[in-house]
C-alpha cells in the first residue's frame, strides 16, 4: 500500500470481513477481532492486494516502503545518508541481511529498486514542469544531467526529451515498481 485510497480500500474490506480496525499503515494493519486469513487475502484480491503472512515477504514490504520515505529524505537532505544506513537504522536489522532477502525474494537488488524508484520521481517532476532538467539532477542528487539523462534512457528505453514530448508519458505507480 502506498497511497491513502489504499489505506482507505483496506480499511473497508478489513471492516467488511466484521474487524475492528484500530490502526492501517502502509503494509501492515492492526485489528481486533479473530481473522480469518484466507477469507481477508481473498478479499483483498479484487482490490488488488494481498495478504502477506511469511516473514521474508513482510520484510521486503517494509524495505519497499522504507525506500519510498527515504526518496524524500534522499531529495531534503543536505547531505542524505546512504541507503544502507538508512535501511538499517530505520529496520534495525544490518544491511547484508536486507540485502539478501530482498535479492532472494525480488527479481532485483535493493540499489536497482531505489533507482527504479527515482526515475519514477524524475517523471513525476518532468510532469509537473516546473523544474528544469538540471534542478532535476541536483534535487535527486545524481552527479550531473548527463548522469540522469544516461539512467532514464537505460530504464525507460526514452531520452528525457523523448519522454517529455511523448503523447502519453508511462508511469508506473510506486506499488508495482519491481
Amino acid at each position: 500500500m502506498v497511497c491513502p485510497r489504499c489505506i482507505s480500500t483496506v480499511t473497508r474490506v478489513l471492516q467488511e470481513q466484521g474487524l475492528e480496525v484500530n490502526n492501517v499503515q502502509l503494509g501492515s494493519a492492526q485489528v481486533t477481532g479473530e481473522p480469518d486469513f484466507s477469507r481477508i487475502d481473498a478479499a483483498l484480491q479484487p482490490e488488488g492486494f494481498a495478504l502477506l503472512q511469511d516473514r521474508d515477504r513482510q520484510l521486503v514490504e517494509k524495505i519497499k516502503n522504507t525506500l519510498i520515505d527515504y526518496l524524500q529524505h534522499f531529495e531534503t537532505a543536505y547531505q542524505p545518508v546512504t541507503t544502507s544506513v538508512y535501511l538499517s537504522e530505520k529496520l534495525g536489522l544490518d544491511y547484508s541481511y536486507l540485502s539478501k532477502v530482498f535479492s532472494r525474494l525480488e527479481p532485483l537488488t535493493i540499489e536497482k529498486y531505489f533507482i527504479l524508484l527515482k526515475i519514477e520521481r524524475v517523471k513525476e517532476l518532468l510532469s509537473y514542469g516546473q523544474l528544469t532538467l538540471s534542478e532535476i539532477a541536483h534535487q535527486l542528487q545524481y552527479s550531473s544531467v548527463q548522469h540522469l539523462s544516461n539512467q532514464f534512457k537505460k530504464i525507460t528505453g526514452q531520452s528525457v526529451s523523448e519522454y517529455k514530448n511523448s503523447i502519453h508519458p508511462v508511469r508506473t505507480p510506486l506499488d508495482a515498481i519491481g
